[in-house]
């Protein structure tokens, strides 16, 4: 009977979620840890950094620097083919990568959360694209927050697809120049 209670009361909590979100960093942090969650498998391009360096999403580094000092295991998935690129953010971040990560094919999905220590019902997925971090989210069997795109050269997909795809950053937000960041101190993992 207490697993009944727990999982419905659980189920309600979790219904409080998002499903989509302007940036990561307006994720609410509490609300994950009400909600059970120990961990995040976030992406990289465009959900991070654009995926042409231009533009960095607003406090995300804050907010994942804020997510690991509550205790919060974080992994990027990226299927960003320049792993040089994917290394030096997850350098940057201090933040464990796979690249080319496959998604929405779960493998990765499963290294991740065996890196992390943590089951899909303790994880969350929180990514830009439907067809990529959003559908592996589902095939994996845990909950996902899709965020809007940052501004970047379109894809032949995202041209076919459009708003089924992704969700464009609103012009109202203003987007942080990647030359703009002051470079971190060198660490490694």
């Amino acid at each position: 009977m207490e697993t009944v209670v727990f999982f419905q009361s659980s189920r309600l909590i979790s219904q409080n979620l998002p499903k989509q979100a302007v940036l990561l960093a307006d994720i609410s942090l509490e609300d994950l840890q009400n909600c059970g969650i120990r961990g995040f498998i976030v992406d990289l391009d465009n959900t991070i950094v654009s995926e042409d360096d231009r533009y960095v999403s607003p406090h995300a580094e804050s907010w994942l620097a804020e997510a690991k000092r509550r205790g919060f295991r974080c992994f990027i998935l990226s299927n960003g083919k320049r792993r040089h690129r994917v290394e030096y953010w997850s350098r940057r971040l201090q933040i464990p990568a796979i690249s080319p990560a496959r998604k929405p094919f779960p493998f990765s999905f499963y290294k991740a959360l065996a890196h992390m220590q943590i089951s899909p019902q303790e994880a969350i997925a929180i990514g830009d694209s439907r067809h990529t971090d959003i559908l592996g989210a589902f095939l994996l069997g845990c909950r996902c927050i899709q965020v809007a795109s940052l501004p970047h050269p379109p894809r032949w997909w995202e041209n076919l697809f459009g708003g089924w795809v992704q969700f464009s950053c609103p012009p109202e937000v203003l987007l942080w120049p990647l030359e703009a960041l002051a470079e971190p101190e060198e660490v490694s993992l």
